[in-house]
């Protein structure tokens, strides 16, 4: 949290309400963390820590440790360098990094700066050949899996959005250019440099590069709004790697996915920006992996904070976490060297919670380790 006070120092106030907020009154978003409050570590004492192993599988991938880099839109929003400098910290860190349809670096772009493993975060939109195009540059760039966002039919109600006058580009509000002002650098990568543009979507499609009401107008236009299980199956007879649907919360959907072809789920309420009082990821974890685990992997997505909430989200089940305001304040804070700087604590703390629970890897963590208050 400390890096979120030095974001909120270094971006124009519209930019950090829309990286900070979620939607309505806020209570999804602050229940993603809050939650991992309710949950208790019982410690295995006199157990032999002397080597905690943090290695584990996630996709069908060896990685150090099983914590996964989220996919989130237009990183250079937060700090120049984008896209890459958060793919090169996870390189080094052995994490999956995951890359948003809505990002302001290419497939190759970010295939480029890093050989370690990557996923594609992808909406499907009513162009299904632009959808089909996106995968074959997936494929051919060498990403391992696809994670499938399903929960945004509309957009969330986040209010202080408009409250703070965010948009893109900025609308002309006195209150929104004079915070716009005091960054003259942000203003030149936006309006200069043209840094913002959303390039997966523009380097693919014509259509989008002539839209004459620009693109994110498009993208409102292409969100396909009546899409159903076939259209996962349809995904699923495309794509030969993992297959991750983003945004399930229910043990029915959990199941559905299962049997539309997909190989794993993230847990997510699209860290509070979208359902106002959908439940905390933390919450979905048990049942889903009581009636799942053996067929599907179970990622926790959201409101992961501490070393701590990712050891409980592992013991109650999940296979792995994804992590995304959290590196994006650091991005913001410090570019590379601030999102690396946040890795090393945040697995410092994965390390030191695991030894002192007793437990020396996260393959043995399981519900005996953990409990709910109450």
């Amino acid at each position: 949290m400390d890096f979120r006070q030095i974001a909120r120092r270094r971006l124009p106030a519209p930019v950090f309400h829309y990286l900070d907020g979620g939607a309505d009154d806020e209570l999804a978003l602050a229940r993603n963390t809050e939650a991992f409050g309710d949950y208790e570590l019982l410690p295995s004492q006199l157990s032999d820590v002397s080597n905690v192993d943090l290695r584990s599988n996630v996709f069908g991938q060896e990685v150090d440790w099983p914590v996964m880099i989220a996919p989130t839109g237009a990183s250079k929003l937060f700090h120049a360098s984008g896209e890459q400098a958060v793919a090169r910290a996870a390189g080094k860190f052995g994490m999956i990094y995951s890359l948003s349809t809505l990002s302001t670096a290419t497939i190759e772009e970010v295939a480029a700066v890093t050989g370690g493993p990557k996923a594609f975060q992808l909406y499907i939109f009513k162009d299904r050949g632009l959808t089909d195009e996106w995968l074959g540059r997936c494929r051919d760039a060498g990403y391992i899996a696809l994670q499938l966002t399903v929960d945004t039919p509309v957009a969330g109600n986040r209010e202080r959005d408009f409250v703070y006058g965010f948009g893109a580009p900025p609308r002309s509000r006195l209150r929104q250019l004079a915070s716009f002002a005091r960054y003259p650098e942000w203003l030149y990568r936006a309006l200069v440099r043209k840094d913002l543009e959303m390039v997966n979507i523009t380097s693919g499609s014509e259509a989008a590069r002539n839209w004459k009401g620009g693109i994110r107008k498009y993208i409102d236009e292409q969100l396909e709004r009546s899409l159903t299980w076939k259209d996962v199956e349809w995904l699923a007879g495309r794509w030969s790697g993992a297959l991750a649907i983003k945004g399930v919360q229910t043990v029915e959907d959990c199941r559905k996915a299962a049997e539309s072809g997909a190989t794993a789920v993230m847990l997510s309420n699209h860290g509070g920006r979208q359902l106002e009082s959908a439940p905390a990821p933390v919450d979905c974890i048990a049942a889903v992996a009581d009636a799942l685990r053996d067929r599907l992997e179970i990622i926790c997505d959201g409101g992961i904070r501490r070393g701590n909430h990712v050891v409980k989200a592992l013991a109650l089940g999940a296979h792995a976490c994804s992590i995304g305001r959290g590196y994006l304040f650091a991005l913001a804070a410090g570019g590379q060297a601030g999102v690396e700087r946040a890795l090393t604590l945040l697995r410092a703390e994965v390390a030191r919670t695991m030894a002192l629970a007793g437990c020396d890897s996260v393959r043995k963590l399981g519900r005996s380790h953990v409990r709910r208050r109450g």
